[in-house]
């Protein structure tokens, strides 16, 4: 690529505001591009399918519809959840130990969850902002 392509899409992903499908509409892009400025904007190759934008595992990472509305998502690297947040304002994200249980949920009003487990993945301890905690220890 030269350097002034290179230059016009750094312009774009930096420009670009949410929702990031309808945004792109503007610029007059051509097939691939689309593909080439998500990649920039998600920091990883992606695939473009109907409206979906998936990582290299397959997983959807942002959904948008003809209306604007959309969806995004993070995952770790044991391909877990651990962030979706909406343009309605919602989102939530999640914590996971090492053996991909989930110890830690928040949403975005301020509830949030804790969890411990046992060496045998059995939860042994769980609290939430409400004030309840069920200690099984």
């Amino acid at each position: 690529m030269n350097k002034k392509y290179i230059k016009y899409i750094n312009y774009i992903v930096n420009d670009i505001e949410l929702p990031y499908l309808k945004c792109l509409e503007q610029y007059g892009l051509k097939g691939n591009e689309y593909k080439l400025i998500l990649s920039k904007v998600f920091n990883q190759p992606v695939t473009i399918k109907s409206n979906r934008v998936y990582d290299t595992n397959g997983k959807e990472i942002y959904y948008e519809d003809s209306y604007g509305l959309w969806v995004k998502k993070e995952y770790d690297t044991n391909s877990n959840l651990i962030y979706h947040e909406d343009s309605n304002g919602y989102w939530y994200k999640k914590e996971y130990d090492t053996n991909n249980n989930e110890i830690y949920f928040e949403k975005n009003n301020g509830y949030w969850e804790k969890y411990e487990y046992n060496s045998n993945n059995n939860e042994i301890y769980y609290e939430n902002s409400n004030g309840v905690i069920i200690d099984k220890r």
